[in-house]
């Protein structure tokens, strides 16, 4: 199984919420109910950022694709859904180390935001794309 896949489960409360959603513009309570269960804490403060509008889809001419969601804190968070890798200390910990979560509430919001269309849009150029995914590099570092 590639490491860049969500489980089938979550797959398909996320498909599930997104068709809900077309139909009715609200999500109901059993789909909410099935992302605490699926995503633990994470899904309530994803909720917050999707209603928020904090998610933006910034693509470039080629067609690359990444996501920044401002976080509660203020702060830029950038997340590649490809591979559902978010920048913020959580994920590192959480996900990454302690392998406790599916995802850290930045990702979960790109996928909610994809699912609701409530994503914002930029166009940046491939530099700028560039300096973003650099720019990242370097705050870690």
């Amino acid at each position: 199984m590639d490491s860049c896949t969500l489980p089938a489960v979550a797959e398909e409360l996320l498909r599930e919420i997104k068709k809900a959603f077309q139909e009715s513009s609200h999500v109901p309570d059993d789909l909410l109910l099935g992302l605490k269960f699926i995503f633990g804490p994470s899904a309530v403060p994803a909720l917050d950022l999707v209603d928020q509008r904090s998610v933006t889809r910034v693509t470039a001419p080629s067609g690359r694709t990444l996501y920044q969601v401002l976080g509660s804190s203020g702060k830029l968070y950038t997340c590649y859904s490809s591979c559902h890798f978010c920048t913020c200390p959580a994920f590192g910990f959480s996900v990454l180390q302690k392998n406790e979560s599916l995802l850290c509430k930045h990702i979960l919001a790109v996928y909610l935001s994809q699912a609701m269309g409530a994503c914002q849009e930029l166009s940046v150029s491939e530099e700028q794309l560039t300096n973003i995914l650099l720019a990242e590099e370097e705050d870690e570092g």
